[in-house]
């Protein structure tokens, strides 16, 4: 399917394309209007782009106007603190892009977009290729699972076409050469977000007529479903721990699922059982008030957290253990907190579901004091 003289027919079955994309591509904030030209704000290319990995369209909209709106250029990302950089992202999850967004700025900020936009921190082959295709009109092929999964029907692909994604760059460079590499890595990424999904509208699309797996009848097989690793358990005690008007929680870790963003307290829950209070001398200090909300299920990539929220009001302020700091509830709002913890931060205005096991919530907050989580 990928044999040298298949490779001249690239621009030939991708030609209908064009047409369909100006007139059924959704009109996004970082799209151009002229797509021949190069985009006048490659900026805008690289922050849809990076916001986009592994992130629907309809979310990032919101998020892509904000951000534009107080970090406009390279250099006012490249300036900012970082708290607001990751306030700005908070939701959108996978924080490390906003990280490698602000520091790809600050690169670009001082020396200019490279060459090679792979030099930039963060960007993988496909964000490289689809930033200089899109912005700068270079015939640099990007393959997203859309555009994988467009080009695995066309050509009647029945394995991952993932295995075949040098073959397929070079199959592609020819098309984005002669049609134009912004029009059509763009439209080859709305058609498999469009028509061409998991379940294919093929009456509707442009390419019907030459796809080889409609042919074929496997349009709804092709490509293959890919094994999704099996998500690991556990369970949490989630704690907000406050005295004098502060909120004691966790500095941002410099890497991790959680990087970059403040998190309050855990402990691990054993089995089905809480924790029993710890041996050995009474709480640090004494408990004025104990909280509890509903526990949840908290989904990562690769982890199923069952939470337990809690929130144990102390009369005086202890020194913070390592890694914490008290935080004063004014500023709370504005911390950059990841969805777990942005829940138990809304659940402290609500009314509680019930004050909890008091000795079991002193308990909690001495390890909590001691240093444990």
């Amino acid at each position: 399917f990928l044999s040298t003289p298949m490779a001249i027919l690239s621009p030939v079955l991708l030609a209908p394309l064009s047409a369909w994309f100006s007139a059924h591509g959704r009109r996004l904030p970082w799209r151009a209007e002229e797509l021949d030209a190069p985009h006048p704000d490659p900026y805008a290319v690289l922050v849809s782009e990076v916001m986009l990995q592994q992130t629907q369209v309809a979310t990032v909209v919101p998020y892509f106007l904000r951000w534009m709106a107080r970090f406009p250029d390279p250099s006012t990302l490249a300036r900012a603190d970082d708290d607001e950089v990751h306030k700005h992202w908070e939701g959108l999850g996978y924080y490390r892009r906003a990280r490698f967004l602000k520091r790809a700025a600050a690169v670009i900020a001082e020396r200019g977009w490279p060459e090679d936009l792979r030099a930039l921190p963060g960007l993988g082959p496909y964000t490289a290729a689809a930033v200089a295709s899109i912005a700068f009109l270079r015939p640099e092929p990007a393959l997203d699972g859309n555009a994988f999964r467009v080009l695995a029907r066309l050509l009647a692909i029945q394995d991952d076409p993932r295995r075949h994604a040098a073959r397929l760059r070079e199959w592609l460079r020819p098309a984005l050469s002669e049609l134009g590499p912004s029009r059509t890595t763009q439209a080859l990424m709305e058609l498999g977000a469009t028509l061409c999904g998991p379940r294919p509208a093929c009456s509707r699309c442009p390419l019907a007529e030459a796809c080889e797996a409609r042919r074929l009848g496997l349009a709804d097989r092709i490509p293959p479903p890919s094994a999704r690793p099996r998500a690991r358990a556990a369970a949490i005690w989630l704690l907000a721990l406050e005295a004098e008007g502060m909120w004691l929680l966790l500095r941002p870790a410099a890497d991790g699922l959680l990087a970059g963003l403040w998190r309050w307290p855990t402990l691990a829950v054993a089995g089905d059982r809480p924790p029993d209070p710890p041996a050995g001398p009474a709480a640090p200090c004494p408990i004025a008030e104990t909280r509890t909300w509903k526990e949840w299920s908290q989904v990562y990539t690769h982890l199923r957290e069952r939470v337990r929220p809690a929130a144990v009001r102390m009369p005086v302020c202890l020194p913070a253990p390592p890694g914490a700091a008290w935080i004063p509830a004014a500023r709370l709002p504005s911390l950059p907190l990841g969805k777990r913890d942005q829940r138990l931060r809304a659940l402290l205005d609500a009314a509680p579901d019930s004050a909890g096991d008091a000795g079991t919530l002193a308990g909690l907050a001495r390890r909590i004091m001691d240093g444990e989580p």
